[in-house]
């Protein structure tokens, strides 16, 4: 290993395929465990070395472009497979929760992201793809994440919480109110990985993009600077997609004369349980 311009030190590329090895450590566990994950786990890591190799020469390329529209595009395309990768883990669907996933992914981190690229950390140009780029993937990858969870509680509570919704709908309740324990479980549920790892922060562990900028000779004050900044926009961004998308739902699986919709709910197979997939749905 031989130090980079930039400080850090370069991993070769057969040191890179050495530390391919440990992941044997996962594969042999499963193989002992009788777990059946060595394949899924062997195919993952070939899939995750592809796809960062691939990334690392497209964004070595967009670095270098000063083009908005481009750059836009790029970030607008980066919104729409995390706004799909969002509805893939959940175990059922419904028509249109495809796009209410991406309204609410591309408003919540366009919002967050513009602001936080405008207000607060201003690059020259605005729309540097140095900056803009990793802040708005960082913000996806959460946000993603935070949304999955927030409708997969929110269908399975309405589902297993059936019985007392309906009981108070036909006592006369309002939608919102037979429906508000379960809006507020979801968002809650979605929201507590965001809280734990801010929780945590700089005492469990040192997070990606601090580190990163430590190992190429950023100063650790000036790195945790910026980690902060992007664990609030984690935080809003979760917080508004997550919103979004629990009450895109709740409007989609109630009925504007406050009745309760299950059966616009269909079971997916291949979600995290392995249960049923719905053909012929997007993927």
């Amino acid at each position: 290993m031989t130090p980079s311009s930039a400080g850090a030190l370069t991993i070769s590329d057969g040191r890179l395929a050495l530390s391919g090895l440990l992941i044997l450590v996962n594969v042999g566990l499963s193989a002992a465990l009788r777990l059946g994950l060595g394949r899924s786990l062997l195919v993952a890591s070939v899939r995750m070395v592809v796809q960062l190799l691939l990334v690392g020469f497209v964004l070595e390329w967009l670095f270098h472009q000063d083009q908005a529209p481009l750059i836009l595009l790029v970030g607008a395309a980066m919104a729409m497979i995390a706004g799909v990768s969002a509805v893939q883990r959940t175990r059922h669907r419904f028509a249109g929760i495809y796009l209410n996933s991406l309204l609410s992914v591309m408003a919540s981190s366009a919002l967050i992201t513009g602001l936080a690229v405008s207000g607060l950390i201003r690059p020259q140009p605005w729309y540097n793809p140095q900056y803009l780029i990793p802040l708005l993937g960082m913000v996806l990858g959460n946000t993603l994440n935070g949304i999955s969870l927030g409708l997969d509680r929110f269908m399975d509570g309405l589902r297993s919480g059936r019985d007392q919704v309906e009981t108070d709908l036909a006592l006369g309740a309002t939608r919102w109110e037979a429906c508000q324990a379960v809006v507020r479980e979801a968002i809650r549920v979605a929201m507590i990985p965001t809280i734990n790892s801010m929780m945590v922060m700089g005492l469990v562990s040192l997070p990606g993009m601090m580190t990163g900028q430590i190992l190429q000779g950023a100063a650790p004050a000036a790195a945790v600077r910026y980690q902060i900044v992007i664990l609030f926009m984690i935080a809003s961004a979760t917080a508004l997609g997550v919103f979004g998308v629990v009450g895109l739902a709740y409007a989609r699986l109630t009925s504007a004369d406050h009745q309760l919709r299950l059966d616009r709910l269909v079971p997916h197979r291949g979600g995290p349980d392995g249960r049923l997939r719905l053909r012929g749905g997007v993927r």
